[in-house]
């Protein structure tokens, strides 16, 4: 046969393949009907592990391995399938979460993490306005203490710089906590040299800062061999620092902002080697509510610790037409080698597609809590 005969008989096979296709798909339909109407769960794992057996048993060696992929993928759609026309039957997913026109901050109490003039001061002030009611904490875990236990209505803590990656021990407190994201705050990170008045670059032996911002200077700082770079808890405990024990010798690396609050002499500017650079802030609250018109969804996930889960997980957004974000992993303690999965989503709670996304998850991953919608 020469090539186009070929293909002639693969575009015959295909039609072929694309009924029963169609004609499976619409068994899955009544399947779908017979467990909205008994309650009985759309996934089955033993079920689909039989029948993969059987499909690796009917199939000749050279091909099982394929053959259960194939079949792997046609259960995976067909699952999908069930669930939305489970959705559409009032067999959603309830987050909890309920919907308003804006996030009350009129009057709210606000914490922070580090002391007056830190990034995190900047991204309160940023979201609820130079007046606002905010006080300050040592510790991210303090702030989400205050917030769960009602002494404060919001916290503001950096979950992410677009340099130095993910804040990984603000990502576990979204799950230790029960506090929700309702909104984000992008805050551009601009260090500048901070020194005593009337000091100068010459008289620096030792600088003072927090480890990521002494990183993301890294580039101005090792030009100059002869400083020590010393890490303290954030950028303002270091600008305070500083001008407490008023030394020419010591610098901070910190905010303008800092400079101006502490009475700082702002030594050299800009000296971020990533002009570019960026901290995404979460503001968290003690109730789940999103605003009407909210377009991200955090999510958290676990999965069973067997190959291909993951897959299975986000293949629910893109049978849902659901577009991803962001998707960070968290070791689960106490669990070698186990996983807990973040993913920021677009879309809202209350569209089907979403919904429809999220039901798939719930029924397949060991858990399931959306952390806001914003």
């Amino acid at each position: 046969m020469d090539l186009q005969e070929i293909r002639g008989q693969l575009d015959v096979i295909d039609r072929e393949l694309v009924a029963l296709y169609e004609k499976r798909m619409k068994l899955c339909g009544e399947v779908a009907e017979f467990k909205i109407a008994t309650g009985k769960p759309v996934y089955d794992g033993e079920r689909e592990k039989q029948k993969l057996e059987a499909v690796a048993a009917m199939a000749g060696e050279e091909y099982r391995r394929g053959a259960v992929e194939l079949f792997t993928q046609i259960m995976t759609i067909s699952r999908r399938l069930q669930y939305r026309l489970l959705a559409e039957n009032g067999k959603t997913v309830d987050t909890g979460f309920t919907q308003v026109d804006q996030i009350p901050v009129k009057g709210a109490k606000v914490v922070y993490q580090g002391v007056e003039g830190a990034y995190s001061h900047e991204a309160t002030m940023e979201y609820f306005g130079e007046d606002v009611d905010a006080y300050h904490v040592k510790t991210w875990e303090e702030a989400m203490k205050a917030v769960e236990s009602g002494q404060a209505d919001y916290a503001v803590l950096p979950i992410e710089n677009s340099s130095a990656g993910a804040v990984s021990d603000n990502y576990d407190l979204l799950i230790k906590y029960h506090n929700y994201i309702v909104a984000e705050v992008f805050l551009p990170v601009k260090h500048a040299l901070l020194g005593v008045p009337g000091g100068s670059m010459e008289q620096i032996h030792t600088v003072f800062s927090h480890p990521q911002a002494l990183m993301q200077c890294s580039e101005f700082l090792n030009s100059h061999g002869e400083w020590s770079q010393i890490s303290v808890e954030n950028t303002a405990v270091a600008a305070k620092k500083v001008l407490e024990e008023n030394d020419p010798s010591q610098a901070a690396v910190a905010s303008e902002a800092a400079a101006r609050l502490y009475g700082l002499t702002v030594l050299r500017e800009g000296i971020n080697y990533n002009k570019d650079n960026v901290t995404r802030f979460i503001v968290v609250a003690r109730h789940p509510v999103y605003r009407k018109d909210a377009g991200k969804i955090s999510l958290c996930f676990e999965l069973p610790h067997r190959s291909g889960t993951l897959y299975n997980m986000l293949s629910n957004f893109i049978y849902n037409d659901v577009n991803m974000f962001m998707i960070q992993s968290r070791p689960i303690p106490g669990r070698n080698w186990e996983y807990r999965f973040f993913v920021d989503i677009e879309g809202r709670l209350d569209d089907p597609a979403v919904n429809n996304a999220l039901k798939g998850i719930a029924e397949e991953s060991a858990t399931l809590r959306v952390l806001g919608n914003y």
